[in-house]
């Protein structure tokens, strides 16, 4: 079995294109392949020893889902799992999707409430991201002057995706002691 689940909402499927990088930098050994959030059963996260999970933002911070005007459900709809859902002695990851440029108050905001949501459930965190490189006035994904998860923009940064990727697996497998 593998030690580490990677989990990610989408509606467009990028956050699925960097899921599946993640899991190409990580290794078949070491992770199962990416699975999209609406695809699973809130108990599967028991099977990991690890999990990483991945989530845009829409509009003015939203997670994707129906209220988003996502095409399907997504984090939105699984949250309420979380409700019931004890991580603790688990190590999280998260990561994060957002446009610093046309939502520089809610940036990354997504990232932000999956994070409360794992920390509420008594995960450990790992993979913190500095917020230096990137230019935004406000995002609940800030936390003591970092993120709490890796931060992609895609829309304004592309070049620099790959590149971050490589450097926050490096640094979360480490976290994780793999």
């Amino acid at each position: 079995m593998s030690k580490v689940g990677i989990f990610f909402g989408t509606d467009s499927g990028s956050t699925r294109k960097y899921a599946k990088f993640i899991y190409k930098q990580l290794g078949e050994d070491i992770a199962a392949k990416p699975l999209n959030i609406n695809r699973v059963d809130a108990s599967v996260f028991d099977e990991y020893d690890f999990l990483i999970l991945g989530t845009p933002t829409y509009g003015e911070g939203l997670l994707p889902g129906l209220t988003a005007e996502c095409q399907t459900e997504s984090w939105e709809e699984f949250v309420p799992n979380f409700d019931d859902m004890n991580l603790e002695g688990k190590k999280v990851a998260l990561f994060g999707l957002g446009d610093q440029v046309n939502y520089p108050n809610e940036f990354v905001d997504g990232l932000g409430e999956l994070y409360d949501c794992v920390v509420e459930c008594g995960a450990e965190l790992v993979g913190r991201w500095p917020t230096e490189g990137y230019e935004f006035n406000e995002s609940t994904a800030v936390d003591e002057d970092a993120f709490v998860g890796l931060v992609l923009d895609k829309d304004n940064q592309a070049g620099l995706c790959d590149e971050r990727i490589a450097g926050w697996v490096e640094q979360i497998t480490a976290e994780m002691g793999l």
